[in-house]
């Protein structure tokens, strides 16, 4: 590429509201990395020559960062949905051959090329809405051969996508219907073959568990944490979304690089969350989606400063959304977080519940560039809006990958 200066443009480098440029300018070297970034006034002769690009006075924002997601997955779950609509309780689903016994069937039944066909369409949705970093978790193959298929397909997606993917082996995401009443028999299924073998196959970046009443235990999320240390990989958590078992405790305790869910989250959790230096990830498509009414403790959170990130959850099952602007909107109305906090949390604060904070979340000199352009006014309308086109253009190492029609 061309050595480029983008400018005609408003500038919110680390995706706060309140730290702004405008009028501003990024220089763009031809390895792709950021060479200089500020008002358009100020450019340094240096750059003056190099070829021009106009955003058209566009704001532009970091690329954003979807930090928890479940993406690769066979099958959907709408007919579901219309039995819950209908009255069907979860469990009667269930009996039936629903709820995520029937997500593993269709995706232990799916090819590795019919399982990337569909993923691709989910990860071309959140791509066009200026994503560039993702997380996409494993969970719903529950045996070696499946969580390996669905991993490679997350390799593959960002091989051939022009957005960085991170891996998360989620093995310990519910029983498998081979392994019915032997919870701790599957965790040793986990701890001693998948997660050793998937690790040893560079497909692994992350290691959550499910740790809730219909998940697993205190004790079997701590096994899945000790695995996770000896193959000297970080751990996440998903905690306290239905009761408060002290998950997010526990995986403090292993600095964890994030909690998520958290709606019945307390102090002495928040706490340890400091302490350990983990990311509270709030997820509003879930909440909304199960009618959840326990509001995660935002205001303790604030009190005690702890960094929260925004994700979409994508996943069939309880939040079956590609959208990381409407989690954004969900997150303002239902959580009642202001404007700077939802940016932060889809940019900086996504890119450390990743552990990634030195590569993503940020527009810096020295760093890739990796940015968002949005047809708006004001950056307040990108928690406004909701269903509605806003992202005008995506440069990722300086390329631009995606460009809305008429941009």
């Amino acid at each position: 590429m061309k050595p480029t200066v983008w400018h005609n443009l408003n500038l919110c480098p680390h995706g706060d509201p309140d730290v702004t440029i405008l009028d501003g300018a990024i220089a763009v070297q031809d390895d792709g990395t950021i060479a200089w970034l500020g008002a358009q006034r100020d450019l340094p002769s240096l750059y003056a020559g190099w070829h021009r690009e106009d955003l058209k006075r566009a704001w532009v924002t970091p690329g954003l960062v979807d930090c928890h997601t479940h993406l690769v997955y066979g099958g959907q779950r709408a007919d579901e949905f219309a039995q819950r609509l209908a009255g069907a309780s979860y469990e009667e689903i269930a009996r039936r051959g629903g709820g995520i016994v029937s997500t593993v069937r269709a995706t232990r039944a799916a090819s590795e090329e019919a399982l990337f066909a569909q993923s691709a369409e989910r990860l071309e949705a959140l791509l066009a809405e200026g994503v560039t970093a993702i997380e996409i978790k494993s969970g719903y193959g529950l045996d070696l051969e499946s969580e390996r298929k669905m991993l490679r397909v997350a390799r593959r997606l960002g091989e051939r996508y022009p957005v960085t993917v991170y891996t998360t082996f989620l093995g310990a995401h519910a029983l498998p219907p081979e392994f019915a009443g032997r919870a701790d028999a599957y965790i040793n299924e986990v701890c001693d073959r998948m997660l050793p073998a998937l690790a040893d196959e560079g497909l692994v970046d992350a290691v959550d568990v499910f740790c809730e009443r219909i998940g697993f235990s205190l004790a079997q999320s701590e096994r899945v944490f000790e695995a996770a240390e000896r193959a000297g990989l970080p751990v996440k958590v998903h905690a306290e979304q239905l009761s408060n078992m002290g998950g997010t405790q526990l995986a403090a305790r292993y600095n964890a690089i994030s909690a998520d869910h958290l709606e019945f989250l307390d102090e002495a959790g928040v706490l340890a969350m400091i302490e350990s230096g983990t990311v509270a990830v709030l997820l509003p498509g879930a909440f909304y989606f199960i009618r959840e009414t326990q509001l995660p403790p935002l205001d303790l959170l604030r009190r005690h400063r702890v960094p929260v990130a925004v994700s979409t959850d994508c996943n069939p099952g309880t939040s079956p959304c590609t959208s990381l602007l409407t989690m954004m909107n969900m997150a303002a109305t239902l959580f009642r977080m202001s404007v700077p906090e939802v940016l932060r949390g889809v940019t900086v604060h996504a890119a450390r519940a990743l552990g990634q904070a030195g590569r993503h979340g940020t527009l810096e000199a020295g760093r890739q560039a990796d940015f968002a352009a949005w047809r708006v006014q004001s950056l307040a309308e990108l928690v406004y809006w909701f269903g509605r086109p806003l992202c005008s253009r995506v440069v990722r190492a300086g390329h631009t990958v995606y460009q809305m029609r008429g941009d």
